[in-house]
């Protein structure tokens, strides 16, 4: 079994508001679930913060059955589109979460889910090493899936719990949703090393969470880079939480500024802040900042985790050697997953990347091997001819305006800039004018409501461009 749980058998694997449960009860709850289910089978998980969905992934992972992990808040219309692109044998989802899941035979209710027999025969063949789909950090009811492997989980889980040091003694809080491969990776690290999990569907705006954050103990908390820019505001710098001992971040690169504070919060109180680099399609993790570099190297994303490597080529794809030069990074390493699904009839392919994976980033190495993320391959537009990497200018607007929220998107010769702050558009065009030597014709302006994120607090840029004025 890939998840060792008997082992660690009365130690405590999950902790809810009013109720523990020891990793017996978990390991029993999960093979009840998975017992329903032949193994090869595809099934739909709707991922939810609870122990119900947690003992699912577990039972799957665990007896062969392949789950494709959907967020909760996918639209209706969305998930039956899916439902139609893989024909899944079984969904497993919370008690009327979708009306229509009520067509489907009702073979097991637990713990306040149910699991629904879809009638579909397996459809589609599943390769021997397939363990799991993930959507990507930029899809919402996309059909292209990322295919992981055993192999996959068990590299990326055990490289964490390395640069890490997770102990039995760690107690996480699943403030990230499991269908998002941080999140998920919270899981499979705690439950290696027989660590526990405090299980709450509440978000950081909740008063009670930062109660419960202190009545359970919670060790670490992780975030992307929208979470520390809330927690700033939440005044979290002031709040008594005795028993934290490590923050993470990944998910997008966080502001150089708010890198410092939350690295000078950590070095002044005894904690570790740890900057981390991922994607799906490296199961999770790629690269880590050590925490005792976390000041000196702030803004960097740092080095590669153990058992993987990091190059950067040129266009050329020739090999990058000298320091301080910007160039794609690729990443080498057993994480890597096996490629993308995109309809049933691919989950029968094996592995199409052997371990080698191009990231999309831009980056540089220092003389010292650390790595600095300075754009995306895809995130630059040629203003009048002038190369313009679009997060640069997110970062000088914020650092300019304070507490802005603001997305830059657009085409050549026409940058768009997104702010939620209407106040603020007459000032942003003369600014970046001056700021960048470009026309202000160059440049337009709009205040949206929001700025349109996936559930990884990520911004979905294409979402921006039913804005455009053209």
């Amino acid at each position: 079994m890939f998840f060792d749980l008997k082992s660690f058998a009365e130690m405590p694997a999950l902790f809810m508001e009013n109720e523990v449960w020891a990793y017996n009860k978990l390991f029993d709850t999960s093979e009840k679930i998975a017992g329903m289910i032949p193994t090869r089978s595809l099934v739909f998980l709707v991922c939810s913060n609870t122990p119900a969905s947690i003992a699912a992934y577990v039972g799957f992972i665990n007896h062969g059955i392949v789950p494709v992990m959907v967020d909760k808040e996918l639209d209706g219309e969305l998930f039956q589109s899916l439902l139609e692109q893989y024909s899944p044998a079984y969904i497993f989802a919370e008690e009327a979460h979708f009306d229509f899941l009520d067509r489907y035979t009702h073979t097991l209710h637990i713990e306040g889910s149910v699991l629904y027999d879809t009638g579909e025969q397996q459809s589609y063949p599943l390769h021997e090493d397939l363990a799991l789909l993930m959507t990507t950090s930029g899809s919402t009811g996309s059909p292209k899936l990322v295919r992981q492997s055993y192999d996959n989980l068990k590299e990326n889980t055990e490289s964490i719990v390395k640069y890490l040091d997770l102990h039995e003694d760690e107690r996480a809080v699943t403030n990230l949703p499991l269908h998002y491969v941080y999140g998920l990776s919270v899981l499979n690290t705690h439950f290696a090393v027989g660590a526990s999990i405090v299980v709450t569907e509440k978000t950081l705006f909740d008063r009670s969470f930062w109660q419960l954050m202190r009545d359970k103990e919670v060790t670490s908390f992780s975030g992307v880079p929208y979470t520390y820019a809330m927690l700033k505001r939440l005044r979290f710098f002031r709040m008594d939480l005795p028993a934290l001992r490590t923050l993470t971040q990944a998910g997008g690169k966080l502001d150089p500024e708010l890198h410092s504070e939350f690295a000078g919060y950590a070095d002044a109180h005894g904690k570790k802040f740890v900057v981390m680099y991922g994607a799906a399609e490296a199961t999770a993790r790629m690269g880590y900042l050590p925490p005792q570099d976390a000041l000196e190297k702030v803004g960097a994303m740092g080095v590669a985790i153990p058992g993987g490597r990091f190059a950067l080529v040129d266009e050329a794809g020739e090999e990058i050697t000298a320091a301080d030069t910007v160039g794609e990074l690729v990443y080498y390493g057993a994480n890597v997953t096996l490629g993308y699904a995109e309809s049933g009839a691919d989950l029968a392919r094996g592995d199409e990347r052997h371990g080698r994976y191009e990231t999309g980033d831009l980056a540089r190495r220092d003389a010292d091997g650390y790595y600095t993320i300075v754009g995306r391959k895809r995130r630059f537009l040629k203003m009048f001819g002038k190369r313009t990497n679009l997060q640069e200018v997110e970062h000088i607007l914020r650092q300019h305006f304070g507490e802005i929220e603001v997305a830059c998107a657009g085409i050549d010769d026409n940058l768009y800039i997104f702010v939620t702050q209407e106040e603020l558009v007459p000032e942003i065009v003369p600014f970046l004018s001056a700021k960048l030597g470009l026309h202000h014709t160059a440049f337009t302006v709009k205040y949206i409501a929001e700025i349109p994120k996936n559930a990884s607090g990520k911004t979905v840029y294409r979402e921006l461009e039913r804005y455009y004025d053209v």
